[in-house]
């Protein structure tokens, strides 16, 4: 049986505007890459950190965390060594804590003869989500495990739905080098919501579902509407609404924020216009003081992969 694997945990984009965490979706050319090594010790110790400053500390590391979950329920007889290398910034709004907490299971799973599926990984992995976003959810851990479009139905119990990808959809991210910690972004939502806009929202994500599933681009540009969240998250980024003017303008048939932000995202039909949007986006922030990075992704339907085993 193989003694390590190495594996890209992709970056991916949660609520996909209405869809506050339940929708994710997954992307194509950004994520991490990480180093799973069966031992004889038992335990798991994380042994080698690149890109950004985390702690080693398996239980303080969501990467730890979520091991540790799997590791105790299933009790092997053997032990794990994790290595990191982080290319997705903490705290960007493109799934940098999820990434890392999926990669450990999986790449633990692998070593291990895939004793778990796809909603149980998913399951391991939202404890270690948890330490990050003081919260358990999955929207952002489905789409790297499943890949695509995810719902995340229920999380107790933990169901999860795959979404068809329309084929000429892509997005458009651009990243403000702000950092905005999940757990602060969840603080300023409201705690209650007028029944007329939980019932708009809840049209919204159905609309959207059905415009995935019939690759309906227009009904996918009326769908990607947040009256609930975005209201209150969009003030902790800076030109929030001039970024979503310029990128509807050049065509895209939504934009919101990625996750809690500060990353913004915009879907839009073929590639062409992607990056027309990706442009638009640029304009806005370089007029600015304030350091950026954009990029342009295909939807990855495959989820995290295996590198070399």
């Amino acid at each position: 049986m193989k003694k390590e694997i190495k594996i890209f945990s992709p970056a991916t984009v949660a609520n996909v505007a209405c869809g506050f965490d339940v929708l994710g979706f997954c992307l194509d050319n950004k994520g991490d890459e990480m180093v799973i090594r069966k031992v004889s010790e038992k335990g798991i110790r994380i042994t080698h950190i690149e890109g950004y400053d985390l702690p080693y500390e398996a239980n303080k590391n969501v990467a730890g965390v979520s091991a540790l979950s799997m590791y105790e329920n299933i009790n092997p007889d053997c032990g794990f060594e994790i290595e990191i290398y982080k290319n997705i910034k903490p705290g960007s709004g493109i799934g940098s804590s999820a990434a890392s907490a999926v990669g450990s299971v999986f790449g633990m799973n692998e070593l291990l003869g895939k004793p778990y599926n796809k909603t149980q990984l998913t399951y391991f992995a939202m404890k270690g989500e948890a330490l990050s976003s003081k919260s358990e959810h999955a929207d952002n851990l489905a789409p790297a495990i499943f890949g695509g479009f995810t719902l995340v139905k229920s999380t107790l119990p933990l169901d999860i739905l795959q979404i068809p990808k329309p084929s000429e959809l892509y997005a458009t991210l651009i990243h403000p080098q702000i950092e905005i910690k999940t757990s602060d972004a969840r603080e300023i939502l409201p705690k209650q919501v007028s029944l007329k806009d939980a019932t708009a929202q809840w049209a919204n994500v159905g609309s959207l579902i059905h415009a995935l599933h019939t690759s309906d681009y227009k009904l996918i540009h009326r769908s990607l509407q947040d009256i609930i969240v975005e209201p209150f998250r969009k003030q902790l980024i800076p030109h929030f609404d001039d970024v979503k003017f310029a990128a509807l303008e050049a065509g895209a048939l939504g934009c919101a924020i990625s996750g809690s932000g500060p990353s913004i995202f915009a879907l839009s039909q073929g590639k062409e216009t992607a990056l027309k949007v990706e442009n638009a986006m640029q304009m806005v922030y370089s007029k600015t003081n304030i350091e950026f990075n954009t990029f342009v992704s295909d939807i990855n339907i495959k989820g995290i992969k295996i590198l070399k085993s």
